[in-house]
């Protein structure tokens, strides 16, 4: 390709880091590539996400491309509204980070090792659910700002601990700051975590196909797309308090062969009695065409257990 292939992107050091593990594979192909700094409303805004609203990292975005000012974008594919942008196409989903949690807290503490009363921040109502849920008589309290800035008020004494994403501790090399990587079991991730969305404008034909051919990996987009699936089918945002988790498992078809299907768990956050927080539960498998499917399949499950009242409160 004889043109220089602009990437926008946010200018927070884990977007940039995202941003740069993109450019060097389209780089690989011999194309060259200008990275540009968009500045979005949710950079420049210290409200909770909640209170700016979906999308608020990726509209400046999204409207830059479609101006023409850059030709692709890298999103953290988790931040992403559930509904399609009009003129613009996901072109690929790169192999996924370990899309886990993580938990660093002072003096090297695991969540369990926290005694009661201890400060954990979280700016995320799916984390603040999930640890009330735990029981453990932690104070959870709502936080802002990028990595450093979140890391900072544990080693300040603000906090007894954070959690945070552990795929952007791992693009940006802070994976040793780690006490304890969170088990899905106590802790689903939210939908796509730890996957990146790349995006061009959908008449960039020549621009799709070069992302398709050197990014794309379809196991990654599979998954995802059951997660996010079940985000839109609970007609939920990127904020909500719905966690999900899809992987690619080997099973056996009706011939007694193997075949490869998507394992999905799925969880909601609803108020219980007297305040509490209920997590409900449900997980299915379906083959690997199937993952949108599968998606709004869970949704409905999580429906009937009464997850159209998902809980606000925690988020605030």
């Amino acid at each position: 390709m004889d043109r220089v292939i602009r990437i926008g992107t946010r200018g927070s050091k884990l977007a940039v880091a995202q941003t740069e593990t993109v450019a060097d594979k389209i780089r690989a192909t011999g194309a060259e590539v200008e990275i540009v700094t968009v500045t979005t409303p949710g950079d420049v805004s210290s409200k909770p996400i909640p209170q700016i609203g979906v999308g608020v990292f990726t509209s400046a975005l999204r409207e830059a491309l479609l101006r023409k000012e850059i030709d692709v974008i890298v999103h953290s594919y988790k931040d992403l509204p559930t509904a399609p942008a009009a003129g613009i196409v996901l072109a690929a989903v790169p192999p996924r980070e370990d899309p886990r949690d993580a938990l660093i807290a002072r003096d090297g503490l695991t969540l369990g090792e926290l005694p009661p009363g201890s400060k954990v921040g979280t700016g995320a109502p799916r984390r603040t659910s999930q640890l009330l849920a735990l029981g453990l008589g932690l104070e959870i309290v709502p936080i802002r700002g990028n990595i450093d800035t979140r890391m900072r008020k544990v080693t300040d004494g603000e906090l007894d601990a954070v959690v945070l994403a552990r795929a952007g501790l791992a693009r940006i090399g802070l994976v040793g700051a780690i006490t304890e990587t969170l088990d899905p079991i106590q802790m689903l991730p939210a939908p796509a975590q730890g996957a990146l969305a790349v995006e061009c404008r959908a008449e960039d034909v020549d621009v799709e196909h070069l992302l398709a051919s050197s990014l794309d990996d379809e196991g990654t987009r599979a998954a995802v797309t059951a997660e996010r699936s079940l985000l839109a089918a609970l007609e939920a945002g990127c904020s909500a308090p719905v966690g999900a988790l899809a992987e690619i498992v080997e099973d056996l078809d009706s011939e007694g062969a193997v075949v490869e299907r998507i394992s999905l768990r799925g969880t909601a956050a609803v108020e219980g009695e007297n305040g509490a927080v209920d997590m409900l539960r449900a997980s299915a498998l379906a083959d690997f065409a199937e993952a949108e499917q599968l998606g709004r399949t869970l949704a409905a499950e999580l429906l009937d257990l009464g997850a159209g009242a998902l809980l606000s409160g925690p988020a605030q």
